[in-house]
């Protein structure tokens, strides 16, 4: 199932903080929703979120920045999510990246030019007993080898 975004508009993203600020933690309350409803933090928001919570740019900013899981640009239709941390490193991991790599043409960390899937970095979606491990779309994936790899990046590029 692929995920769909709105459109980035100030004006949409204005609610959503005015809806979230009075929330414990709200600025990662706020980046969170944000990327929930545009798939990605547009630049543009960071002095929205720090007007609207009395913060610094600088603040919010090094907030955004901190967590990896924050896109500064659109992700893909699709996203596939591999696992690089230990537990899935040291169960071939690697090599299923490499080789995710090579048939998307991309590298982990980046989206295809056409917009269909990014390949995501994640250092731990708590499955190391399955490791290695994925997500797709929000759907977790353990027990991860090279044919179920080779499907689930046939399922990404549709």
């Amino acid at each position: 199932m692929a995920l769909a975004y709105e459109a980035w508009d100030s004006e949409r993203a204005a609610e959503i903080i005015a809806e979230l600020k009075s929330h414990e933690g709200a600025t990662l309350v706020i980046l969170h929703a944000l990327q929930e409803a545009f798939g990605y933090v547009p630049q543009d928001a960071i002095p929205m979120i720090a007007l609207a919570l009395n913060l610094s740019r600088a603040e919010v900013h090094g907030v955004f920045t901190f967590y990896h899981d924050f896109r500064k640009v659109p992700a893909g239709r699709h996203v596939l999510k591999l696992c690089l941390a230990e537990a899935c490193q040291s169960a071939g991991g690697d090599a299923l990246a490499a080789r995710a790599e090579t048939t998307l043409g991309m590298a982990v960390g980046e989206t295809r030019g056409d917009g269909v899937v990014s390949l995501e970095p994640v250092y731990c979606l708590g499955l190391c007993a399955t490791a290695p491990s994925a997500m797709l779309d929000g759907r977790l994936i353990g027990r991860l080898d090279a044919t179920r790899l080779d499907a689930l990046l046939a399922e990404a590029q549709r």
